[in-house]
């Protein structure tokens, strides 16, 4: 269906600690408004040290305050939806269960009802030896802790809920009202155990495996149209097409990648950079383990090829609190803002260290058992300007690890875009990607999953 005359495009995304939405006037491609709210979902202690779950019904409180935040008169206009969110996780819920709808200050909102709490990506409970025991899937891409389908093998509460997804088709499923829920083929390889050229779970393996395969959302292509709002909601009207909805990752690339010469190196939580692979390439059917390298469903049949590091701005931050418990420690009182703009200030004041650290403190997925370390140590580098340039340099130097200059060269790439709020914030960051990567960097042009899944659904 062509978009009417006058009628904008609303993006969404459910991000892992905020959630954003945009509305883009789809002939101009510019955003016309847009709001960010942080969910404060956390749950923390309630799982263990190595459970990340979040509360589901924080996170759509948060959602529904970001778009009554927009010009309600803007959001009469919005005649298409597209939704992005965390990719891997997964949450249940119960169908026509899944949330009630209600009036709230002269709008409709809905709130979550029978629903589990959403397991997210970084949920660390599935170990090694946990994974080395499920079957090998039938796909190219590997199952690691955080993965919706090693999730779903987990837990011990499935039989109250017969309906599953990340939380991105939650949101889709609820607006839409939909009986069983729908799946972009980019959040199904997200969960593991599904073959992305075929497009299908993979049945045989799980059934004989005892996984409750009734779970399984139905996949459609990502740019799908997966229903239409079922209620008005924060005055969008009843009857806006809504995309399925998308991983979070694809749409912030799809914001930011223009040219197929182009990589995107983005640094915020974690750390990724990743190209766009020819049209026509297909992966193995069967992981490689030790491959740092994977390759992501995109749009219309293509793959990113995507080096995904679970160390980016992570480890700056752990970093800056350490120093900030030290400092407590020791009676000494700073804001964890000051100690982070007086270690970049550090860094910068060192161009060179024989320090070494390996900033690997949350692992990676293709090496589970990776632990951070410091080497090289001697007492010319115990400055706080030469740790501080060191980490830096660490966490480049390992994502370079993932993916050298040299393939990307070798795959046509002639220049890097360089995004996220962790990139932006810290020049000496720049400093170490201008270092080891012999490549024209652009900075300024910052990926938006937002901004990306409403320019899917512009271009559907």
């Amino acid at each position: 269906m062509e978009l009417q005359e006058g009628a904008l495009v609303l993006g969404i995304d459910v991000g892992t600690s905020s959630v954003k939405a945009v509305l883009v006037e789809p002939v101009s491609r510019e955003v016309q408004h847009s709001h960010s709210r942080d969910t404060r979902a956390g749950l923390q202690g309630e799982s263990g040290a190595q459970g990340k779950e979040q509360d589901v019904h924080q996170i759509i409180r948060a959602l529904n305050d970001c778009l009554t935040a927009l010009p309600r008169d803007r959001l009469r206009k919005v005649s298409r939806i597209g939704v992005s969110g965390q990719m891997h996780g997964v949450l249940f819920w119960r169908t026509n269960q899944g949330c009630q709808w209600i009036n709230s200050e002269n709008l409709r909102v809905f709130e979550p009802r029978e629903v589990s709490r959403l397991v997210t990506w970084e949920d660390g409970r599935c170990t090694t030896d946990f994974l080395s025991s499920l079957p090998p899937p039938q796909s190219h891409l590997n199952v690691a802790s955080g993965f919706g389908c090693a999730t779903i093998f987990w837990p011990d509460f499935l039989q109250q809920y017969d309906a599953a997804g990340t939380i991105q088709d939650y949101v889709v499923s609820m607006l839409c009202g939909l009986q069983k829920p729908l799946m972009s083929v980019q959040n199904a390889a997200s969960w593991g155990y599904f073959h992305t050229r075929t497009k299908t779970w993979n049945m045989d393996i799980l059934q004989e495996w005892g996984f409750p395969v009734p779970l399984l959302p139905t996949v459609l292509d990502a740019g799908s149209i997966a229903g239409k709002t079922s209620y008005d909601w924060c005055g969008i009207p009843q009857g806006a097409e809504v995309g399925v909805a998308l991983g979070d990752f694809q749409c912030s690339v799809y914001s930011t990648l223009s040219e197929s010469t182009d990589a995107v190196l983005n640094i915020s939580t974690s750390a990724q950079l990743t190209y766009s692979m020819p049209e026509g390439f297909q992966p193995e059917d069967h992981p490689s383990p030790a491959e740092a390298v994977t390759y992501f469903p995109y749009f219309k049949d293509r793959y990113l090829a995507v080096a995904a590091s679970l160390n980016g701005g992570n480890v700056f931050a752990a970093f800056v609190t350490m120093l900030a418990q030290w400092t407590a420690e020791l009676d000494l009182e700073t804001s964890d803002s000051n100690i982070y703009s007086r270690v970049i200030s550090a860094a910068l004041s060192v161009n060179d260290t024989h320090l070494s650290i390996c900033p690997t403190l949350f692992g990676e997925r293709h090496s589970p058992e990776s632990r951070a370390s410091v080497s090289d140590l001697t007492s010319a580098d115990l400055s706080l300007g030469h740790v501080a340039r060191a980490l830096c340099r660490g966490i480049i130097e390992n994502l370079h690890s993932m993916l050298p200059s040299q393939r990307l060269k070798e795959s046509g790439i002639k220049r890097i875009i360089g995004s996220g709020s962790a990139l932006a914030r810290n020049a000496a960051l720049k400093q170490e990607v201008e270092r080891l990567f012999p490549f024209p960097i652009v900075y300024g042009k910052d990926v938006d999953s937002a901004v990306g899944a409403a320019m899917v659904m512009v271009d559907q």
